[in-house]
C-alpha cells in the first residue's frame, strides 16, 4: 500500500505508514483510523521521507510555482542582500530584525522572489494589508489577492490580515508555499498562532523591528517560523539608511491638587495590591490584579483608584502646556503626538485644533489625514496607538511621547516613525513624563534597549 501525506483543515493525515515510520508529532485519529498532526509538521515530514529514501504519495500540497518576473529597478541595500542570504541558509526559514523603516518589505519581496512559491504575506491591520497589496503589485504585478476588510479573493501573491489568515488556515493552509509573516511579534496571540501551525508552507519569513515580548512568547515565533537569522538595530544603520536621531526626556510637576489627588489614589491602589500579594512587576502581576479587583468592592475600588491615577498623569495639564511650546518650537516640522489613551487625543485636538487619528477613525478618514500630513498640509498628528506600527510617514521628523505602556517595543516603534530618511533630516522624540510618580521609573523601563543606550 502507498504512503500517502493528505491535507485537512488544518492538519496532516498519514496513509499506509508503518507504526514504526509515523513522527511523534502526529497522533492516531481514531474518528479516521489515521495518524494526523498539525499541517506546520509539513516541511520536516518531507525532508526526513527524502533522507530516508522512502517513496510517498503527497497529496497534501496545493501551493505551485510562482510565474512572476520581479519588476522593481530598485537595488537592494547590502544589509538587505545579507539577510537574503542568511534566510536562505537557513532553508528559506527564520526571522529578519531590522529597524522601522530600513525596508523590511523590500527583503520580503527578494525572499518571494528567490523562494519561486505561492505566496501568503500576513499582517496585523488593513492599512498595512493596502500598503502591502500596492507594493506587492509594483513588484510582481497583478493580480495579488486580499483577505480583510471585507474583500475575499486569493491569488497566487495573496495578502491578508492576521484576523482572516487564521479564520481562512483550514482552507488555505495548504495553498501557499511561502508565508511572509509581517510584525510577526504578533503571531504568539491567542488564536493568530494557528496561521502557523495549520499551514504547511515549507518556507516561512517573519519580519519585525521588537521581536521580543515581556511574556516571552516571542520564543513560540522562533518555534513556528524559525530563528532570528539576521539582525540589525537602529544604531547599526542610523545616518546612513535611517534618519540621524537624538531623544530627551522632559519632567512636568502637578498642581499641588492634582499632587494631592494623585498620591491619595496611588495610595488607595497600592494598599489593595499590597494586601492581595500580588507582584506586579511579574510577567501574570496585571492579570492577577483584575481577577482580584473584580472579586470585592475593595478590589474595584482599587482599579478605580489605579484609572485616576493615570488619568491624572496622562492628561496633566505641565504635559498639555509643554506639549504646546514644543509644537510652536517645532513649527516647521512634522510632528506626532502619542498618548495612551483616546480621551487625551481629543482634549489635545480641540485644545490645539489639530487633527486626531485613533481607532474610531473610519479608513477613508484616516487616509485623507495621513496624506495631508505627507503633504505638508497638516503638519501635526495626535494619536494614541493605531500609528505604533506600520505607517508609511516618511516627513516625520517629531515624535512627542505623552503617556504610553512600559513596553520598550511600543516606545521603539514611535521612534520609528520619525527615521524614515531624507536629505538634511535630523529627527527628535520628547519623552514627557510626570517628576515623582511611577511614570519616571516606567520611562526607565521602556527605554532599555540599544536605540536609547547607544
Amino acid at each position: 500500500m502507498s504512503r500517502v501525506i493528505r491535507y485537512q483543515a488544518g492538519t496532516l493525515l498519514l496513509e499506509g505508514f508503518p507504526p514504526e515510520e509515523v513522527p511523534s508529532a502526529f497522533v492516531y485519529d481514531p474518528r479516521v483510523k489515521l495518524p494526523r498532526g498539525q499541517a506546520i509538521h509539513y516541511a520536516a515530514l518531507v525532508l526526513d521521507l527524502h533522507r530516508r529514501q522512502i517513496p510517498y504519495v503527497d497529496e497534501a500540497r496545493a501551493y505551485v510555482n510562482l510565474e512572476r518576473e520581479f519588476l522593481t529597478e530598485r537595488s537592494p541595500r547590502q544589509y538587505q542582500l545579507d539577510a537574503l542570504a542568511a534566510w536562505k541558509k537557513n532553508g528559506r526559514r527564520g526571522v529578519v530584525v531590522l529597524p522601522t523603516g530600513a525596508g523590511k518589505s523590500f527583503v520580503a519581496q527578494l525572499c518571494i522572489a528567490d523562494a519561486g512559491r505561492s505566496t501568503l504575506v500576513i499582517a496585523p491591520t488593513i492599512d498595512l494589508v493596502g500598503q502591502w497589496y500596492d507594493q506587492l503589485k509594483r513588484a510582481f504585478g497583478e493580480p495579488v489577492g486580499i483577505l480583510g476588510g471585507g474583500i475575499h479573493e486569493v491569488h497566487d501573491i495573496t495578502v491578508s490580515t492576521y484576523d482572516s489568515a487564521w479564520m481562512h488556515m483550514e482552507k488555505y493552509g495548504n495553498r501557499f508555499g511561502l508565508i511572509v509573516y509581517d510584525e510577526v511579534h504578533h503571531l504568539p496571540g491567542a488564536s493568530y498562532g494557528f496561521a502557523a501551525e495549520g499551514a504547511l508552507a515549507p518556507f516561512r519569513l517573519g519580519l519585525t523591528a521588537t521581536l521580543e515580548r515581556p511574556d516571552g512568547s516571542h520564543e513560540r515565533v522562533l518555534s513556528m517560523v524559525g530563528p532570528v537569522v539576521h539582525r540589525l538595530e537602529i544604531t547599526d544603520l542610523a545616518g546612513e539608511f535611517l534618519a540621524e536621531y537624538h531623544t530627551e526626556v522632559l519632567e512636568v510637576h502637578l498642581s499641588a491638587e492634582d499632587r494631592q489627588a494623585y498620591e491619595e489614589a496611588r495610595a488607595n491602589y497600592k494598599a489593595f495590591v499590597d494586601e492581595q500579594g500580588i507582584r506586579m512587576g511579574s510577567p501574570n502581576g496585571w492579570q492577577q490584579f483584575l481577577r482580584a479587583a473584580a472579586r470585592s468592592r475593595a478590589g474595584r475600588a482599587a482599579f478605580k483608584a489605579w484609572r485616576e491615577s493615570r488619568r491624572i498623569l496622562e492628561g496633566s495639564e505641565g504635559k498639555l502646556r509643554l506639549l504646546a511650546e514644543l509644537l510652536r518650537e517645532h513649527k516647521d516640522g512634522r510632528a506626532i503626538v502619542f498618548t495612551n489613551d483616546n480621551a487625551t487625543v481629543y482634549e489635545i485636538s480641540r485644545r490645539l485644533l489639530v487633527p486626531a487619528i485613533t481607532h474610531q477613525s473610519d479608513i477613508k478618514e484616516r487616509r485623507a489625514l495621513l496624506k495631508a500630513f505627507s503633504d505638508g498640509s497638516l503638519p501635526v498628528l495626535v494619536t494614541s496607538r493605531v500609528l505604533n506600527e506600520g505607517v508609511d510617514l516618511p516627513s516625520a521628523d517629531v515624535a512627542i511621547v505623552l503617556s504610553g505602556t512600559q513596553t520598550v517595543r511600543e516606545h521603539v516603534q514611535r521612534l520609528g516613525r520619525i527615521l524614515r530618511p531624507q536629505e538634511g533630516k535630523r529627527a527628535v522624540l520628547y519623552e514627557l513624563v510626570v517628576a515623582d510618580s511611577v511614570e519616571t521609573r516606567v520611562s526607565e523601563r521602556r527605554r532599555d534597549h540599544v536605540a536609547w543606550k547607544g
